[in-house]
């Protein structure tokens, strides 16, 4: 049987879809534009997306297991609960959903309430799934680099509580080890929930001084000001957008994303090895600048 992958041309899916060819599972994907797939050929490649009945309809006949991953869009939730609808009406009850670290908390923040919504019809539905919880992704930084490397400064507004941020990649291999388990599971398993998180807890002066010591250079911590970050994104994102990632800033300010006892441990006992740090992402994007 086959495991699809929703939301496999993005930062975390590519990596998820790697890491179960390295486990020789068979592996489909549902992507709006498969021109932008570039997959190996082992993989099916379906087109459609999560509002599409007919396409969600084909892509899970002969489906035995899902991981499910929602880009942040106005119709985030409508998105996750038709898929999981259609998934348990072909009778696919193995499951992997991306949600977000502190998602039962922060539930002001729309894409966190969503993910808490689609948690809960996991849990209610009787699916046997993994949640996984990631915090903040290290692979974020990416979209600050130029504001680092020409201006010296750090700019998200991350706080002095700490973020225990953590890579895609990490992310990724979590979730193929999580599909695989369950879907070879002899029946259904019961649902858990797993927070993802990094090696380091890292407030904004922390990461700061990353950047100082990797680029040789004084890098400054830009401030918690989320509502001078809600005014930058709005100058090239939907002003919808740009208004929620200030109040999910204003809950790294107030909150944090701090692990619980036990999530690094578990993590490493997992994947068998050490977790992804912070500075290797810094290191790598300072050196293909």
């Amino acid at each position: 049987m086959t495991i699809l992958v929703i939301g496999a041309t993005g930062r975390v899916g590519r990596h998820v879809v790697d890491q179960l060819l390295r486990r020789e599972a068979d592996v489909r994907v549902l992507t709006r534009d498969p021109a932008k797939a570039n997959f190996p050929g082992s993989v099916e490649v379906l087109q459609g997306d999560l509002l599409d009945i007919d396409a969600l309809r084909a892509a899970f006949a002969g489906t035995s297991t899902l991981f499910l991953l929602n880009a942040v869009t106005g119709d985030e939730f409508t998105q996750a609960l038709i898929t999981l609808n259609i998934a348990r009406e072909a009778g696919v009850d193995r499951v992997v959903y991306l949600s977000v670290f502190g998602a039962d908390q922060a539930v002001n923040v729309p894409h966190f309430a969503v993910k808490r919504g689609a948690e809960r019809m996991l849990e209610a539905m009787d699916f046997g799934a993994t949640i996984l919880r990631p915090t903040y992704f290290i692979d974020n930084e990416v979209m600050v680099k130029d504001v680092i490397l020409q201006h010296g400064v750090y700019p998200m507004p991350i706080g002095d509580k700490g973020l225990a941020m953590v890579d895609a990649r990490d992310i990724a291999e979590l979730a193929a080890i999580e599909l695989i388990r369950r879907h070879d599971a002899p029946g259904k398993l019961p649902i858990e929930t797993i927070n993802l998180v990094g090696p380091d807890t890292l407030t904004g002066t922390d990461v700061a001084a990353i950047w100082s010591d990797v680029l040789g250079r004084p890098v400054v911590y830009g401030g918690n000001d989320p509502a001078g970050f809600e005014a930058n994104m709005a100058t090239f994102l939907p002003r919808w957008t740009a208004y929620e990632m200030r109040l999910m800033a204003e809950r790294y300010v107030s909150d944090g994303m701090i692990p619980e006892d036990g999530d690094r441990a578990r993590l490493t006992a997992l994947l068998g090895r050490p977790l992804h740090g912070y500075r290797e992402t810094a290191e790598r994007i300072a050196a293909q600048a």
